[in-house]
């Protein structure tokens, strides 16, 4: 009997993708994750009375303890919270420190799930792991999950390719409300759980103030990009993205006001109005970090450069092993240090980091 290591959150995915592979025949046990610790990271920091909300992880393995033992499936528990510090939420502070939009997800997957969560799994003697992802591996490939409004490939994109032999998905084929129905009709406290949102790992949290506790707070003018006027005053760049509307804090006008750009040396966030603001449209972006998943290289694809973004049209052309630049027709928001991943169809074929985002081969002055 082969046995399975499954990565159990205390959410209704992971634990029905554990029940799925026990149904099938396999040697299933569970192990949950514990990656963050206020204390031990504001120890960290040397500032053990930093002002944090309660993480919701302790009531995430309460739940995880409960379905496990209802369903008969060992549970094991596992700390990765100076690893998660180290390869995952220190990336976050540097990039957000550089102006970007970084996904910690991302790097939560190709650090955490994919390599320290397969290291200790194969301690506990897994022929395979497996995740409540919403994606599909067929013949060592990554694909779409077939849930389209839930496909988590986006999130996988970081992850080396050699890290998906031996992995399985056991929800890829379905859809969420077919996953909740499983969980209903076995009596899971965890059916209607909400599903998490938030930073990975860290949960719900008053962005802002959690913030402050590990990057200081630095005002700063909002300057209209057009009339080069103030019309406010941000409370920190690293709190602003590309296209952001809401949270701006500035009346007076039936436009909208968007961000559309961040000068760190000055410290100042541009904004313009209106929906069809021309400051939001980018025509190609340099691509960093590229991971390839698939030994494709095709000229034409589809990319998402957002989770949740319809795949868009692109032309790719490789500089080298790591960098690409990919070109498309005036797409809204395109955001330095967001992921872009690279579609063919279904398959995903891997994804960077946008490092540059520029309009006909010239980098924006105002990114």
């Amino acid at each position: 009997m082969k046995k399975v290591i499954v990565g159990i959150s205390g959410g209704v995915d992971s634990i029905v993708s554990a029940y799925l592979l026990k149904k099938e025949g396999y040697d299933v046990e569970g192990l949950f994750m514990r990656n963050w610790d206020s204390s031990v990271n504001n120890d960290i920091l040397g500032n053990p009375t930093l002002n944090n909300n309660i993480c919701t992880q302790e009531q995430d393995y309460n739940d995880a303890v409960e379905v496990c033992k209802k369903l008969n499936i060992k549970l094991h528990r596992i700390d990765f919270v100076k690893e998660y510090w180290d390869y995952v939420f220190t990336y976050f502070l540097d990039e957000l420190k550089k102006g970007r939009t970084p996904n910690p997800d991302i790097m939560c997957n190709k650090y955490i799930k994919f390599d320290m969560f397969k290291k200790e799994a194969d301690k506990l003697g897994a022929d395979f792991i497996a995740t409540g992802h919403y994606a599909r591996l067929i013949d060592g490939k990554l694909y779409k999950g077939l849930d389209k409004n839930k496909d988590q490939t986006y999130f996988l994109s970081q992850v080396s390719k050699d890290k998906f032999k031996n992995v399985l998905f056991p929800i890829g084929n379905l859809n969420k409300t077919e996953v909740r129905k499983i969980a209903k009709d076995l009596d899971l406290i965890v059916a209607d759980k909400k599903d998490s949102t938030g930073i990975c790992f860290i949960g719900e949290r008053n962005f802002k103030e959690f913030l402050t506790n590990y990057l200081p707070n630095q005002k700063g003018d909002i300057i209209d990009i057009d009339s080069n006027k103030k019309v406010g005053e941000h409370i920190g760049l690293m709190y602003y993205t590309i296209g952001q509307r809401r949270g701006l804090d500035i009346g007076g006008n039936n436009k909208r006001l968007y961000v559309v750009g961040k000068n760190l040396d000055k410290n100042i966030l541009y904004v313009s109005l209106g929906d069809d603001t021309k400051y939001l449209l980018s025509t190609d972006c340099l691509v960093e970090d590229v991971n390839f998943i698939s030994d494709k290289r095709p000229n034409k694809a589809k990319a998402k450069f957002r989770y949740r973004q319809e795949d868009i049209d692109v032309d790719i052309e490789y500089l080298n092993d790591n960098n690409i630049i990919v070109r498309y027709d005036n797409v809204k928001s395109v955001t330095p240090g967001q992921a872009c991943v690279i579609y063919l169809n279904d398959e995903c074929l891997g994804g960077g980091i946008i490092k540059e985002v520029r309009k006909n081969n010239e980098k924006l002055w105002y990114l």
